[in-house]
């Protein structure tokens, strides 16, 4: 990703309070702040990476963001389309024709967001292009064609937690998002879940949402996974109220988080990016589920950079200062702080050391952990 000039990045953040404009000209005078009216997009294939949200989940960001950060870069002369990849697991988002329903149906598409909607990897997820990296964990990437075909990436990311990394910001919708179906089960076949047999209650739940076949009841009516099938895409995690399918984090958690930066490096090589994370309705699952938790603490705001490292762990450091909601999943965790400074991504899943992740994108040149936050009040119209 080239070499660093330095050590800390600038991370422009401002909060949710307005009493003049609305919230997603904050955003867009945020973005402009860090840098986004910087970029040339002149006659430029702009790729505006955001996930569309499962239906039936009411966490995803809404579209008027994406609408904003699309006039910006036509202001520039630029040539934006909205776009996400197909989803590994069974659901509403698992081939084009699905994807784009969904989309529709939670906001996005040309008319609201004034630029095309493109499933990037194609009607069945296999349109990608091969980018060679050569790193530790992969030699070559299986990124989406549509990203990999664009000149400009901006990621518009949901931050939110996470079943298999702890949260997910702008590393996870770049690298896993941007990922082909062949790319996400490279990432994501290192953590095959297994069943802790006397949660299980034969329910079903996990077979009927498993898309690979790959668990079945057996005599005792308890869950088994065929390690063979299983693509390790964690949806029977997701969805089983029991705690019976689990991650097996011998190679979970940190391996993960590890070829997520990866793929991200893929996505990002050679291109001008910019990232923009929304710390809203902090969900303790991600929008890939078809449902939403209480958020784990109140609203925080909007922040904007160059840097996809710096704007995660920034993000990261701003939940960990927030107070804890009482009505949340992480109640039992709140103290005479009310929870402020816990590290509230390490409470809802302690092995996924999300840490040592951000630690290995900075060691592979994706960006800094260390940041500069730039506070920034945009009440006033």
């Amino acid at each position: 990703m080239g070499k660093k000039i330095t050590d800390v990045s600038d991370v422009y953040f401002t909060d949710f309070r307005t009493a003049g404009v609305g919230l997603a000209g904050k955003m867009e005078r945020l973005a402009c702040a860090a840098g986004l009216r910087g970029i040339d997009f002149q006659d430029k294939l702009v790729a505006i990476k955001v996930h569309f949200g499962e239906p039936g989940n009411l966490a995803f960001l809404r579209h008027n963001y994406a609408a904003s950060i699309a006039r910006v870069v036509k202001e520039l002369k630029g040539l934006p389309f909205v776009t996400d990849a197909n989803a590994l697991y069974k659901g509403e988002r698992a081939d084009a024709v699905r994807h784009l329903r969904a989309a529709t149906e939670n906001g996005y598409h040309e008319a609201s967001l004034g630029c095309p909607v493109i499933i990037a990897d194609g009607l069945r997820g296999h349109d990608h292009r091969i980018i060679h990296i050569e790193m530790k964990h992969f030699k070559k990437a299986y990124i989406a064609a549509a990203v990999a075909e664009a000149d400009v990436i901006i990621s518009l990311n949901h931050f939110k937690g996470h079943v298999e990394t702890g949260f997910g910001g702008a590393l996870k919708n770049i690298g896993m998002g941007s990922g082909s179906r062949d790319g996400k089960y490279q990432m994501h076949s290192v953590a095959v879940p297994k069943i802790k047999r006397e949660n299980c209650v034969g329910c079903g739940q996990c077979v009927s949402h498993c898309a690979y076949e790959a668990i079945t009841l057996d005599s005792s009516r308890k869950a088994q996974i065929n390690k063979k099938i299983c693509v390790g895409c964690g949806q029977c995690v997701a969805v089983c109220n029991f705690d019976a399918p689990q991650i097996s984090w011998d190679h979970g958690g940190q391996a993960l988080g590890e070829r997520i930066a990866e793929y991200s490096a893929a996505v990002l090589k050679g291109k001008e990016h910019f990232h923009i994370n929304v710390i809203t309705d902090v969900s303790p699952l991600c929008d890939c589920v078809g449902y939403n938790d209480i958020p784990i603490v109140p609203g925080i705001g909007f922040l904007a950079s160059r840097d996809p490292v710096a704007i995660d762990s920034a993000s990261a450091d701003l939940v960990t200062e927030a107070p804890i909601n009482p009505s949340s999943a992480l109640h039992k965790h709140i103290d005479e702080s009310g929870g402020m400074g816990l590290d509230k991504f390490s409470l809802l899943v302690p092995e996924a050391r999300w840490r040592e992740s951000l630690a290995y994108a900075e060691d592979i040149g994706l960006g800094n952990v260390k940041y500069k936050l730039i506070r920034k009040k945009y009440e006033e119209a």
